[in-house]
């Protein structure tokens, strides 16, 4: 069975270890204990929505790049397709140019950590 908060965790720290920075730096940045982030890396403790937007915001990556690779590795553990842009009803209530909007995020979230 597959964990939310494992997934989460295993995202975080890859965005950190490629971005090659430690724990500590993160965890100063974000202003959450260095222990308490090791606990949510490790998929051991779920971290609320205002943790984890702390925490992509000291690794300057958006919350909804994160969640979206999040979402990506949950899929392929489910053997599940999800497809790369937005379904026409969404994109027709919030606007046409919204799934490419939030490929380009995605894009640059992920290019941010390469640096």
């Amino acid at each position: 069975m597959v964990v939310l908060r494992h997934e989460i965790g295993d995202v975080l720290r890859d965005v950190r270890q490629r971005q090659g920075r430690t724990l500590r730096e993160v965890s100063h940045s974000a202003r959450v204990s260095l222990g308490y982030l090791s606990e949510v890396e490790r998929g051991q403790k779920e971290a609320s929505s205002e943790l984890l937007s702390s925490i992509c915001s000291a690794l300057e990556v958006p919350l909804s790049s994160m969640l979206r690779e999040v979402s990506d590795r949950l899929a392929e553990a489910e053997g599940v397709s999800i497809p790369d842009t937005v379904p026409q009803e969404f994109a027709r209530e919030f606007g046409d140019d919204l799934s490419d909007g939030l490929n380009d995020d995605f894009r640059r979230g992920l290019a941010a950590t390469n640096r």
